[in-house]
């Protein structure tokens, strides 16, 4: 009998969400069956499943357990878990807070003054309304609810996102605008320094989307105006001329030196930049969330960045950029601070739209463990990226895909975003594996006219010195959707193996 591997939870008072690995001998779908105090209380094709309706305060006993077809019984140890006791809501529409939900009140203070009095037994509460506000900070041990129809609306004026705070954007740490939500203070020589945050519910968290956006590279453009004349034919190393002065907006979700961070149950959109972005962090679980940012430039949903142990399942993506970015810093920068990413665990996740998920291309400080099972990209201009400039040094290893439809899969180098310094080697790519995937060879142009063409399935395109080929790559039981003949591109590789690929 075999053993449920590395069973994970998110408990509050009135639910129990677990997750875990996927066996590595289940192919495709599998069923678990859920029990609760010994009595079958449902069953999943995923690996996931969330408790709902509990009472606070109890301890329950939980057991999962799977009947293969073959015979084999996969099951877990019983696990004894308690639901936290029910949370004061601090109510922000009541005394003292009086915030307005109708749409035109600028409700930042009252909102922030609630939070500062959110004790750990307590819960910052948002009921249905529209709650326009500047940035907020968040403190260790404290939980934001917002009920069904609840909409915290970020404003796009660029004064509400004031003082500015140490955040890091394409690899580079700098001083950027406050994001909306705001915990933890960046700093990669110490580590963490918030802990135990909540953001939950039914209701959505907004940003001030493109047009704030287009008000901070105005404004920075202006602040930046020597700066940028001086570069003159340099300003080609950037990827556009808005680079520069855009690098300082304001993402959705900062959450910076920070540990257990739970994201449930929301609608995430419009952040002038990224949605969710985790730096120097760890132990961040998000789940059951949508991300929408079609429409703005650099919307990535979710970008881990040199964090460790973070989970994200159960999510939509409609995204103008990256719906998912893992990174570590850009040469010579990241290189230093030498502060990799590790353990990212991405599954049952559907890109509807957008680039689909990136590793890279600001990897300096290493990337290692990744595992993404069960996602559908098929609807991604990219499906999966893995990708780093010749400047950028590093590493990307022991990346595990399976069990996914894609576009394709690309792992390469790439000439774009090649600014800073040289790190004086190329970036090491090895020791990946892809199996069980449907490539369809079909992607969505996302950043064109939006219609679907035809593309290589695989592109492999290493550096040309032979220590940094791409090195050691398993596929395995691939399916190949498309037509066309050229479906596998390979260059500067070796110990490349094929294993029932169609």
């Amino acid at each position: 009998m075999q053993q449920l591997k590395n069973i994970q939870t998110v408990i509050t008072s009135d639910s129990i969400t677990l997750f875990w690995d996927k066996p590595q001998e289940y192919a495709g779908s599998a069923t678990y069956e859920i029990k609760m105090d010994g009595a079958v209380c449902g069953t999943t094709d995923k690996t996931h499943f969330t408790l709902e309706h509990l009472d606070g305060d109890r301890e329950y006993r939980v057991e999962i357990g799977r009947h293969g077809a073959d015979g084999t019984k996969t099951v877990s140890a019983p696990l004894l878990l308690r639901t936290e006791p029910e949370k004061e809501r601090l109510d922000i529409t009541k005394a003292p807070y009086y915030a307005a939900g109708d749409g035109k009140t600028l409700n930042t203070a009252a909102i922030q003054r609630a939070m500062d009095d959110c004790g750990a037994h307590q819960a910052v509460y948002l009921p249905a309304g529209e709650y326009l506000t500047g940035a907020l900070r968040l403190h260790s041990g404290m939980e934001l609810y917002l009920d069904e129809g609840a909409v915290l609306q970020g404003t796009d004026r660029v004064e509400d996102y004031l003082p500015k705070i140490w955040s890091r954007f394409e690899g580079t740490e700098m001083e950027c605008y406050s994001s909306l939500l705001n915990m933890g203070r960046m700093d990669h020589e110490t580590g963490y320094n918030c802990e135990n945050v909540v953001i939950r519910g039914k209701g959505t968290i907004a940003g001030g989307g493109s047009s704030l956006a287009k008000k901070v590279i105005k404004t920075e453009r202006e602040r930046l105006k020597n700066e940028l004349a001086a570069l003159g034919d340099g300003i080609a190393a950037y990827e556009k001329a808005d680079t520069l002065p855009g690098r300082v907006r304001p993402k959705l979700i900062n959450i910076s030196n920070a540990r257990d961070v739970v994201i449930d149950g929301l609608d995430l959109r419009d952040g002038a930049c990224w949605n969710v972005h985790m730096i120097y962090s760890g132990h961040i679980v998000t789940h059951h969330c949508s991300f929408h940012s079609r429409g703005i430039w650099n919307g990535d949903g979710w970008d881990p960045d040199s964090s460790t142990d973070c989970t994200i399942f159960a999510c939509t993506f409609d995204t103008q950029d990256d719906s998912i970015a893992v990174k570590s810093g850009k040469n010579p920068e990241g290189n230093v601070i030498n502060r990799p990413c590790e353990r990212i665990r991405i599954f049952d996740c559907n890109c509807a739209y957008g680039h689909g998920f990136a590793i890279g291309s600001e990897m300096s400080g290493g990337v290692d463990g990744i595992s993404i099972w069960d996602c559908d990209l098929g609807n991604s201009a990219y499906g999966i990226e893995l990708k780093g400039t010749r400047k950028r040094g590093g590493y990307i290893r022991n990346v595990h895909v399976r069990d996914c439809v894609v576009p394709r899969i690309l792992f390469h180098s790439v000439g774009y975003n090649d600014d800073g310094e040289d790190a004086g080697m190329p970036p090491v790519f090895e020791k990946c594996l892809f199996e069980r995937l449907e490539i369809t060879e079909e992607f969505t142009d996302v950043d064109g006219t939006g219609e679907r063409l035809a593309c290589t399935g695989i592109e492999l395109c290493g550096f040309e010195e032979k220590a940094y080929h791409i090195k050691d790559v398993v596929f395995r039981d691939v399916v190949r959707k498309g037509q066309g003949s050229a479906s596998v591109k390979m260059k500067y590789c070796r110990n490349i193996l094929f294993e029932g690929v169609e």
